[in-house]
């Protein structure tokens, strides 16, 4: 007796609702038809609109957008936590940018969002050995966005990069989870040591506009680094640091900073 097979198709409610701004997008906007088609539309998952999409902003006339779209696409192929943590940069994009009121917006138009998804293929090079491709991705990612994250470096998922503009995050660098950062952050190192020598960036954490963080340095899960500050030496978990160099001036404020994204700072009771 003949079995029948029923193909089962994955549901990806967020790429269901990216296909559906891009339609209402082209409603309202029909000029951006041909971006909004070319770069979501066209595609049949996230995946290949990433794909796509860091190839056609790193392309040049040095390496063409098809072969970097082959190479992103085998990436995502290779490693779906790559699409996993598409997703929750997504996701914290739209939940902690007040700028930002859909999920097509991180995907066309957000150099941040974008950098980082184009990191992730140069870091999933460089875990396959070829070095020498991820660097390139990095040079590209650096004068395409003004970011420059070595392929080598650690970094989580639900990362939000807002404005993302001379940002540097070193090899031996750790971002954790849920973190978010403003423009010209820089996780770097404090001279010419070698082997582990940048910071390592715990979950949640909140890094203002213009900090600085040197050094193999441990900051503390759900920590804010206040903005402009240099710092040098250990956070504990769940404190506010502020100033050159930075000191801690008080508790975190909250469970979630980086989610709250509140950089103000408040005066204690003494």
């Amino acid at each position: 007796m003949a079995t029948s097979k029923t193909k089962v198709t994955a549901v990806d409610p967020v790429w269901e609702r990216i296909c559906a701004e891009a339609h209402d997008a082209i409603a309202a906007e029909p000029m951006l038809g041909g971006v909004v088609h070319s770069s979501v539309l066209h595609h049949g998952s996230l995946d290949k609109a990433l794909g796509y999409r860091v190839a056609l902003k790193l392309g040049s006339a040095e390496m063409p957008d098809q072969l970097l779209r082959e190479i992103c696409d085998e990436a995502h192929g290779d490693a779906p936590w790559l699409g996993q943590a598409a997703r929750a940069d997504m996701m914290a994009v739209l939940d902690r940018d007040p700028a930002c009121h859909r999920f097509l917006q991180p995907m066309l138009f957000f150099k941040g969002f974008q950098a980082l998804q184009a990191y992730r293929v140069g870091n999933w090079l460089w875990r396959k050995g070829r070095k020498d491709l991820a660097y390139f991705f990095q040079m590209r990612i650096s004068e395409v966005f003004g970011v420059d994250i070595h392929p080598a470096a650690t970094i989580g998922q639900g990362i939000m990069i807002d404005h993302a503009h001379s940002i540097v995050i070193g090899e031996t660098a750790v971002v954790g989870d849920n973190v978010s950062m403003l423009h010209s952050v820089t996780l770097g190192g404090t001279g010419k040591e070698e082997e582990d020598r940048h910071p390592k960036i715990g979950n949640g954490v909140l890094i203002g506009a213009g900090a600085k963080v040197l050094g193999n340095i441990s900051v503390g899960h759900c920590s804010r680094i206040a903005a402009g500050s240099v710092v040098l030496h250990d956070i504990p978990p769940m404190k506010t640091v502020a100033g050159v160099p930075a000191k801690i001036v008080g508790e975190a404020g909250c469970s979630q900073p980086s989610i709250t994204m509140d950089h103000i700072l408040r005066a204690t009771a003494p």
